[in-house]
């Protein structure tokens, strides 16, 4: 029987975020090893076992996997939540592109300087709603089904629903124009895995606050 897989990053988000997520839809246990210090980030990088000095990193199956695309995949495909075919893949990596888009503008939003983020928060919500969200809400409305891709949960389902709580994060109404949206959220929320992950307690990570944003910035050096 194989450990649990173990998860190597700092305590924000990130970009580990969204493996936990994946991790905890297929009702996988981890253990996660915190980087505390920018001398935890350099011992990784020294003994080796960083393939581009970078994490994340992902002890999994006797890899020690990076690159967080690849690290999802992996999941995506070893937990069956990536499709049945390669159509049903492709549609998956399109709508996983497209929150990974918009995750990003938000991942970053604490990191930048304070005259800015008020024009990149609204650029954020601007995106949501006229770029990102309206392709989702237009593929649950055109097959009429639960899922995104092929009436089934998938890694794009996963993902678009952490995508949705992260900007209602910035504007609590932001779907308020999307009711099939709403109820996906509502449907996704409920699956069991997901919605033990959303309880108190779990080890999903709350947003960056301002002493986060420093430590990372200093373990990081950014």
């Amino acid at each position: 029987m194989a450990g649990k897989p173990k998860l190597h990053y700092s305590k924000g988000r990130g970009k580990m975020e969204s493996i936990r997520w994946l991790l905890a839809a297929a009702g996988v246990e981890f253990e996660e090893e915190f980087i505390e210090t920018k001398e935890d980030l350099e011992k990784l990088r020294n003994d080796g076992v960083l393939l581009f000095q970078q994490v994340p990193m992902v002890e999994i199956d006797g890899m020690r996997m990076v690159q967080t695309r690849a690290i999802l995949s992996y999941i995506a495909a070893k937990y069956n939540l990536y499709g049945k075919d390669l159509k049903e893949r492709a549609w998956i990596d399109m709508y996983v592109e497209g929150t990974t888009d918009l995750m990003g503008m938000i991942m970053y939003l604490p990191f930048q300087p304070a005259d800015t983020k008020e024009k990149n928060l609204a650029l954020i919500i601007e995106r949501a709603t006229t770029r990102y969200f309206p392709v989702y809400e237009k593929a649950l409305k055109d097959h009429g089904q639960d899922y995104l891709v092929g009436n089934k949960l998938s890694w794009a389902d996963v993902h678009l629903l952490e995508a949705i709580l992260m900007v209602e994060e910035c504007k609590p109404d932001v779907l308020s124009a999307f009711p099939l949206l709403q109820a996906f959220k509502g449907r996704i929320s409920n699956i069991p895995t997901i919605k033990k992950f959303l309880q108190p307690g779990s080890q999903r990570k709350p947003p960056l606050d301002e002493k986060s944003v420093a430590l990372v910035r200093k373990i990081f050096s950014i």
